[in-house]
């Protein structure tokens, strides 16, 4: 079973007549889910997965104490932790005192700021380009059972999308990386006789084509040990997970070294047609560097547009 499943059928199980029997003064303002860290809130879990942080529980979301009181706060917390330890043949953990817990009663300031840094989840321009994308990915990932309130759901909503002027950035930075990493550094660099250089180039090549695969799906890449996982159900490119697999996986004899170049210049291919069927670049042309600064030409700020072209990068 997954974890998303299991967190909401022990919800409906347990958690939604507590919470309408004994806290329906501050159900209005209530939250119930499960999002965050963790394979489960993703999907992605599976038998392994099962090792550790799997369990029946779900994240009861509240406004702040201010809001409910604190009393209430503390009573939903107790509430929650007399749930049933067990359910469906898995255990719940107990709840540490210290924080960190995935499940529970957690604050919604809290949580934003523990994903993207600001308890409003509203991020500048300069936020935009630094926070790393995975955290947007927790903020936004799992299932909302229900939002009375609805402000986690417009928090995580404003998070749900990039600003086309950010996403076209990084865009243009991830081909320009592409490009020198696949397109010139890895041949070179086993010209030299140096194959681990190499390898790192194609790291660099497959790194930067899987994200600019998730930018042109509109979609956040995650944590890195999920990526080719994620990648494999995006709807454009998707396909191109097994040969970005196959180039870092495999090594550089000779004979496997033209496949691997011949695959970096396929995938090169597959993602300038996608730029081109969305109509972000004007290039006439197989050249990534070309299409990098026509992506770029497209960004409408030109305090943006303007900075390095790696500036996204």
């Amino acid at each position: 079973m997954k974890g998303l499943e299991l967190s909401e059928k022990y919800f409906e199980e347990y958690g939604r007549e507590m919470l309408e029997k004994d806290f329906s003064d501050i159900l209005p303002s209530l939250c119930v889910g499960l999002v965050g860290a963790g394979s489960e809130c993703f999907g992605f879990d599976d038998d392994v997965s099962k090792d550790h942080d799997f369990e029946p529980g779900f994240c009861i979301f509240i406004p702040g104490e201010d809001e409910i009181g604190r009393r209430r706060a503390f009573e939903l917390e107790r509430a929650y932790a007399k749930l049933p330890k067990e359910f469906m043949g898995f255990k719940r953990s107990n709840l540490s005192p210290a924080g960190g817990n995935r499940h529970g009663v957690i604050s919604i300031p809290d949580f934003y700021s523990s994903k993207v840094g600001k308890p409003d989840g509203n991020l500048t321009i300069t936020d935009w380009f630094t926070l790393p994308e995975f955290y947007l990915a927790e903020a936004t990932n799992g299932r909302v059972f229900f939002d009375n309130l609805g402000l986690f759901t417009r928090i995580r909503e404003n998070l749900s999308t990039m600003p086309e002027d950010v996403r076209l950035k990084k865009l243009a930075g991830k081909l320009i990386m592409m490009n020198q990493a696949g397109k010139y550094n890895y041949e070179r660099c086993l010209d030299h006789g140096e194959t681990g250089a190499a390898q790192l180039a194609l790291f660099e090549f497959a790194k930067n084509a899987m994200h600019a695969a998730f930018l042109l799906n509109r979609k956040y890449m995650p944590f890195y040990k999920w990526c080719f996982r994620a990648m494999r159900e995006l709807p454009a490119l998707g396909e191109l997970a097994d040969p970005l697999e196959y180039l870092i996986s495999n090594e550089n004899d000779k004979n496997t070294a033209k496949t691997k170049s011949e695959i970096v210049y396929d995938i090169s291919l597959a993602v300038i047609e996608k730029i081109k069927n969305d109509a972000l670049s004007d290039a006439v042309c197989d050249d990534l560097e070309k299409h990098a600064f026509s992506v770029n030409d497209r960004i409408s700020d030109p305090s943006v547009r303007n900075t390095d072209i790696l500036a996204g990068a």
